[in-house]
């Protein structure tokens, strides 16, 4: 056997090994958290709030940490969107190969590998400062700087991959540099764009350590936006230290109910990317 065709099959195999792990490791994570949530998981989970004496085994649901975790992960993606795609335009269209374009990728790299609960410190540092009450507007806030990185640059990447040909021949036709970049090259990138934004959302919905101490906890559905809101992974949380096993199997429960969030924002992804693929120029 030459050395080339064994070292394919080494390669192949050590694919194989890594897909099978992967495989493996989520189906024994859904299989536990389906095998010890399914029984505790009903229909007055996600109507009902929860009531005196819900974290001891009395009757109530989730579904103030339901829309508390809708809200602001949706909130934060949506601002977080609205400085990510004209940052990530800047990089590509306006600062192309420049030090100033390397130096703010690299800040987002650097941004993107900090733990989350740095992030939530950071934001609890400047509400002592300011005498602030932990409410969803701080969560929003926090979520959002912790999305941003993940956000550019994943619509960075996209970008990227749209060809220069198409920018050149918007510039033939008259367009100006603006012009090309939202017409042409977002339209290009969209499927990527979108891609970006509901992988941000699916972070966003399932950090729990940069809400911690900024967005609070509370067993009603927010009013307004400087009220405080429970989140899906802080109900996890709480449940699990509970001394009650019924109420341990609520958390997964609960944990059940946003991997089914998280897997609609997959799903929908898919489907959206697949549509907007007949914009994109092979």
């Amino acid at each position: 056997m030459k050395r080339g065709d064994f070292e394919e099959k080494i390669v192949r195999l050590l694919m194989i090994l890594s897909a099978l792990l992967v495989l493996g490791s989520l189906f024994a994570l859904l299989t536990v958290v389906v095998w010890r949530g399914i029984s505790a998981l009903s229909l007055s989970m996600i109507t009902e709030t929860p009531v005196g004496g819900y974290y001891f085994g009395r009757s109530g649901g989730i579904l103030n940490a339901i829309i508390g975790s809708l809200y602001l992960a949706g909130a934060a993606t949506f601002l977080s969107c609205l400085i990510s795609l004209p940052a990530a335009l800047y990089l590509n269209e306006y600062s192309t190969n420049s030090k100033v374009a390397n130096s703010v990728r690299l800040s987002l790299d650097v941004l993107w590998g900090i733990p989350s609960i740095v992030y939530g410190a950071f934001a609890f540092t400047i509400m002592l400062y300011l005498s602030a009450r932990a409410s969803l507007f701080w969560g929003i806030i926090t979520v959002a700087l912790l999305v941003f990185p993940i956000m550019t640059r994943a619509m960075d990447e996209a970008i990227r991959l749209v060809p220069l040909s198409l920018r050149e021949g918007s510039y033939a036709l008259g367009s100006t540099r603006l012009e090309t970049a939202t017409r042409v090259v977002v339209r290009q990138a969209l499927p990527g764009i979108l891609t970006a934004i509901l992988l941000a959302f699916g972070r966003g919905i399932g950090d729990a350590a940069s809400v911690l101490f900024t967005a609070g906890y509370s067993d009603s559905v927010p009013r307004s936006i400087f009220e405080p809101a429970a989140t899906l992974p802080l109900a996890v949380f709480f449940q699990l230290t509970s001394p009650v096993p019924q109420v341990q199997d609520r958390a997964y429960a609960s944990a059940i109910i946003l991997l089914i969030l998280v897997l609609i924002a997959s799903l929908a992804s898919r489907v959206s990317t697949r549509k907007l693929f007949r914009y994109v120029v092979g």
